[in-house]
């Protein structure tokens, strides 16, 4: 049996469960699931757009314009960036389907009628909250096995784009200079000929040093990591005024090509790794960090589970606010969503600050934001359902 045939069948055992578990349900709970469910597609969609248009986008593009990565791989770049900003849109969009699905039910006095049924708050929660612990896995998933594999496959790809960009196949006598960030000429390469990839009769002179100049010729050179490897060469050292200082003969030799430039953009970050790989690797390189470096490292760290958390968190706050006082005549859910999304993301933003200065432990400055929304939220909830 194919592997594709395999995972066919597999996606229908999966559906055919789906649909099991969702025909026992009862008529509310589809009933309310069919609204949340649509306004939470929505939601992913919005603000996905608006996320990965301020923050992600900006910084491709800004690595297209500076390391001139083609467009090809750029898009798949692009591709490969969107299920970290998932993890950040799901707990978003489950408060924005929340909010808006109980204001609706509220404002058309559906709640009113559930009521008069026996049907009480607690109960029409109950597909709303189970809702939002099956996204709390759904974003965990995403953001332990899927973006750090994502994360490393886009850094091979910009390494790829950044080491095949100066090889033009299938030219002959070409050259291609090297700038720095201020526009000025560091080194200059002159080839012969190149095919396959391969550089023949390759001329480099090297005038990033102020004291003097380098002149390296090799009969073969290659695309390596962050720069190109020749092979079998000579390099000659000379002064500004001309005279040789040092002339020393290689088999193999290296030349960086924006060195800087790549070591900033594929510098390691957290989102390489899952939970437990980053566990490790802080406490198997926690020596070599700087203080503040390895702060952040425990602060991104403890966030791997406090951020899908806050999806349940915000769903339980969204429920209580998002319930109308019957005279009311507007929907008022877009507002309290953002309201709460405003409120929340400073209070992240703040805590998350304060464990990276080490004001407070790295573990409290990632959970603190998903506490207090959790408590305010579980108050106002108990008050709604149950007292009032």
């Amino acid at each position: 049996m194919m592997v594709t045939e395999k995972i066919y069948l597999k996606y229908k055992e999966i559906k055919n469960r789906i649909k099991e578990k969702y025909n026992t349900l009862s008529i509310l709970d589809r009933y309310i699931l069919r609204q949340l469910v649509s306004v939470f597609l929505l939601g992913v969609i919005i603000f996905t757009s608006i996320i990965f248009a301020s923050e992600t986008f900006t910084q491709l593009i800004k690595q297209i314009s500076l390391y001139g990565i083609p467009f090809h791989i750029a898009i798949m770049m692009v591709i490969l960036n969107l299920p970290q900003v998932f993890v950040l849109t799901i707990p978003i969009s489950t408060l924005f389907a929340t909010v808006m699905t109980v204001n609706d039910l509220s404002l058309k006095s559906e709640i009113t009628i559930f009521k008069a049924c026996g049907i009480g708050i607690a109960r029409i929660s109950k597909p709303i909250l189970y809702f939002a612990l099956v996204m709390t896995f759904v974003s965990f998933f995403i953001n332990e096995f899927i973006v750090p594999t994502t994360s490393v496959q886009s850094k091979s790809l910009a390494i790829y784009s950044l080491e095949q960009k100066h090889i033009p196949d299938n030219k002959m006598n070409f050259t291609v200079k090297d700038i720095d960030k201020g526009g000025n000429l560091k080194r200059l390469f002159y080839a012969q000929w190149c095919k396959d990839k391969t550089l023949n009769n390759v001329t480099v002179i090297d005038i990033s040093n102020p004291k003097n100049i380098q002149i390296i010729q090799a009969k073969k050179g290659a695309a390596a990591d962050y720069g190109w490897k020749f092979d079998n060469g000579v390099i000659y050292t000379i002064s500004k005024n001309g005279k040789i200082f040092n002339t020393s003969l290689f088999e193999e030799s290296n030349v960086t090509f924006g060195i800087g430039d790549v070591n900033e953009m594929v510098k390691e970050t957290t989102n390489e790794f899952n939970f437990f790989k980053l566990m490790r690797h802080i406490s198997k390189n926690k020596k070599y960090f700087k203080k503040k470096e390895l702060l952040e490292y425990k602060v991104n760290l403890f966030d791997k589970l406090a951020l899908p958390a806050t999806t349940l968190a915000l769903a339980l706050i969204g429920i209580p606010l998002a319930i109308t006082p019957p005279r009311a005549r507007y929907n008022r859910g877009f507002l309290f969503s953002i309201f709460i999304i405003f409120v929340y993301y400073m209070i992240r933003a703040f805590a998350l600050n304060l464990g990276t200065t080490g004001k407070i432990p790295a573990c409290l400055s990632a959970w603190l934001p998903v506490l207090i929304i959790a408590i305010i939220g579980g108050w106002l909830f108990y008050k709604k359902a149950y007292k009032i």
